[in-house]
């Protein structure tokens, strides 16, 4: 079993920033000692009905940013996101940093570049991000070490990102009632994923765990930010006594009667991308509808 480097002495500041139309929440991650960040799951804009995408969302971390003076190392997504499309590509072209994603990406390239029949120019590879994450894996944001863990189950490339105290879950984890995520996307496994959500959990309660996504159940207000000792008492899904297969016979039974998330088809073909959006034969940004396939 791989040994994580955790450090609960490290507390990097945390901007937290939802996205309303996506129920989508992006991070900047602040080195305490030194002015050093990094971006988590960042959101572009998309008007799928008008075929028309904007940066203001993007644009509001980059602004943060600039105004704090801080240096952006690293743009990270914790993995192929089916509900929003990333911006990475647009924040690093202005402000520079290294755009990271599990190794696994090519799994999910290689699963939807089938079903977005694309041809060979489409480099299943992983060579369209800077920096591919394997478990265990440690970089530098400025003094602050990370780590990755790899967390698969929602989809096959899902990893966890942790910044000293603070632990990024992507779709891994949903605050404590709200449960987890979905999965039955293609790569998608629910006793992989409660494997994955148990590693989690096994972080020092004291950690403070961030979530990608929240849908306010029961009308509460948005919240984001939560602990692995609050998961492990509450989650819904998984807290208290739940077993595997009590969590595998629900999220199998739940995800059956589940949409297709209202953005998956351009989120996609943008994110296993890196963000980049696809073109035609004639180099115009072009997204493509594959009929009864998904």
């Amino acid at each position: 079993m791989t040994t994580y480097p955790v450090n609960l002495a490290v507390r990097p500041e945390v901007f937290a920033f939802f996205d309303d139309a996506t129920n989508a929440i992006s991070y900047i991650v602040k080195d305490p000692a030194s002015d050093a960040c990094a971006v988590v799951d960042s959101v572009m804009d998309i008007d799928y009905a008008a075929g028309r995408i904007t940066f203001d969302h993007a644009d509001e971390l980059i602004r943060v940013i600039k105004e704090k003076q801080l240096k952006l190392e690293w743009i990270i997504e914790t993995h192929v996101h089916a509900d929003h499309l990333s911006a990475a590509p647009y924040i690093q072209q202005e402000l520079g940093g290294r755009i990271g994603v599990g190794s696994k990406i090519t799994v999910v390239q290689d699963t939807f570049g089938k079903v977005f029949n694309e041809g060979t120019e489409f480099q299943r590879d992983g060579s369209q991000f800077d920096a591919l994450f394997e478990d265990g894996d440690t970089y530098m944001i400025g003094t602050m070490q990370a780590f990755s863990m790899y967390t698969p189950g929602h989809t096959p490339a899902c990893m966890v990102h942790v910044m000293g105290d603070a632990a990024f879950v992507g779709d891994t984890l949903f605050m404590p009632d709200g449960g987890s995520a979905r999965a039955d996307f293609p790569g998608g496994d629910a006793g992989v994923l409660y494997d994955s959500i148990q590693k989690v959990l096994s972080l020092p309660d004291e950690t403070r765990l961030f979530m990608c996504h929240d849908y306010g159940p029961n009308g509460r207000d948005i919240a984001w930010e939560t602990s692995v000792a609050e998961e492990k008492a509450h989650n819904i899904h998984v807290g208290g006594s739940r077993t595997k297969e009590d969590f595998v016979k629900f999220r199998t039974e739940r995800d059956a009667i589940l949409a297709m998330p209202t953005l998956i088809i351009p989120s996609l073909q943008v994110n296993m991308r890196a963000g980049e959006v696809p073109t035609d034969a004639d180099g115009n940004p072009m997204l493509k509808v594959p009929v009864n396939t998904l």
